[in-house]
């Protein structure tokens, strides 16, 4: 006896080739991948203690907290971007010896990164001990060359890349208070993560949204209060950032509104076609949050992809925005992959990390310094592809019309209604 086309359709789907790679994926992983993994993460470690130019964007912040204990400002110099509650985070890392950190940094910068990739496989319920776990990070590590890049220079960005995760997987569990804690504390480290505030407005978390603004304002006005001169924010590095640095950054800032004049396109209209991305990526967030998906989901998806489609935005604008941003992101992106109709699943989303590939050719005039250019198209793909899928319409169900002395009926005639999410509640 022949399948019925549906139910044919429905067993065809549950062997896919995609689903089949993800629970072969999501099987323990052998030990000498364990081992193999360990030693790929190591090997990076060691051969950026070895460079000659490791911890270069982190000199700076512990030039600042030295120049701070010496009774100095650390806003005299104007490579100090940050906040600061960010001199008095560094403090600690300033009294280690130098020969230390050398080789305590890269480790660290790692190991905060690995505490994204964990926690975003935590929040889609990826266990830890998988082939995906443990391979995913070493092929991520060995595959993506900023990743690397953020370990070698000890950018404060991996705070934030590890914070994220953390936060969502705590704001899926309900924890807002305690994810608005963990956000906060990022900001203080670096303000990436301002943006999310956003998220918690969505949700209407309060609380959440209190401890984000509160915790790095805190730890600000005590740094203020403890360095001579701390106007100097306001009237000197504040105004050097929003103007986009100096031509120090330029050769490596991916944000539209620096690489589009370095095509010929007028800065004006550079600015104007950035903020309208962003202001495209903001909608698009704000119909993912309320678009509600009906595929077994229990609101990682919509979680995970507001808050990187909210931050996406804020990259088209960010002056400078580096290679390494993105690495906020990418870990909960492709831990989405176990989900099915997920980012990762889609060919463009793969599409969009193709000019990372050291083999893609690029035109000879982009060659000097095309860094840049490789990851504005990575940023701005990645951001049409979400976007795309954040605006795509709501799925409907077909729900049984009864009237009075008739059975149910199913046919296609019914009424169809938006499906609602199961974990509606959760937010």
């Amino acid at each position: 006896m022949g399948l019925r086309p549906g139910i044919w359709l429905m067993r065809w789907e549950a062997t896919a080739p995609g689903n089949r790679l993800v629970a072969w994926l999501l099987r323990p992983a052998p030990r000498s991948w364990r081992v193999l993994s360990l030693a790929v993460l190591l090997g990076i470690c060691v051969s950026t203690s070895l460079r000659a130019n490791w911890g270069s964007d982190n000199a700076f912040v512990v030039k600042a907290a030295q120049t701070l204990l010496e009774g100095g400002s650390p806003y005299e110099d104007k490579r100090f971007l940050y906040l600061p509650s960010a001199v008095l985070m560094a403090v600690p890392e300033a009294l280690v010896p130098r020969g230390v950190l050398r080789w305590v940094l890269p480790v660290g910068m790692a190991g905060l990164l690995g505490v994204g990739w964990l926690a975003s496989l935590r929040l889609f319920s990826v266990p830890l001990r998988s082939r995906f776990a443990v391979g995913g990070l070493a092929v991520f590590a060995l595959a993506y060359k900023p990743w690397a890049n953020l370990v070698l220079i000890g950018n404060w960005t991996a705070v934030s890349a590890a914070a994220l995760p953390v936060a969502l997987l705590l704001a899926h569990r309900r924890s807002w208070g305690t994810a608005g804690l963990v956000v906060g504390l990022a900001i203080a480290c670096k303000p990436m993560l301002v943006p999310i505030g956003l998220l918690f407005l969505l949700a209407r978390r309060w609380r959440g949204l209190a401890a984000a603004v509160l915790v790095p304002l805190g730890i600000s006005l005590a740094g203020a209060l403890l360095m001579p001169r701390p106007s100097l924010f306001f009237t000197k590095t504040l105004p050097f950032l929003l103007q986009g640095q100096d031509a120090y950054a330029l050769p490596w800032d991916a944000s539209p509104i620096a690489v589009l004049p370095r095509l010929g396109v007028p800065q004006p209209l550079a600015v104007l076609v950035a903020f309208a991305g962003a202001a495209a990526g903001l909608w698009a967030a704000w119909a993912r949050w309320r678009r509600t998906e009906q595929d077994a989901d229990r609101g990682e998806l919509r979680l995970v992809e507001t808050a990187c489609m909210v931050m996406l935005a804020a990259f088209l604008v960010s002056r400078p925005s580096f290679d390494h941003y993105l690495l906020v992101v990418l870990p909960l992106l492709l831990a989405s992959a176990v989900r099915p109709g997920s980012m990762p699943r889609s060919p463009w989303f793969w599409l969009a990390l193709t000019p990372q590939l050291a083999l893609v050719p690029w035109p000879s005039e982009l060659a000097h310094k095309r860094r840049a250019f490789k990851d504005c198209a990575t940023l701005c793909g990645l951001a049409f592809v979400l976007a795309r899928r954040a605006l795509r319409s709501d799925r409907v169900t077909l729900e049984p019309v009864t009237t009075a002395g008739s059975p149910p009926r199913t046919e296609p005639e019914c009424a169809a209604t938006p499906a609602e999410s199961a974990s509606r509640t959760a937010f």
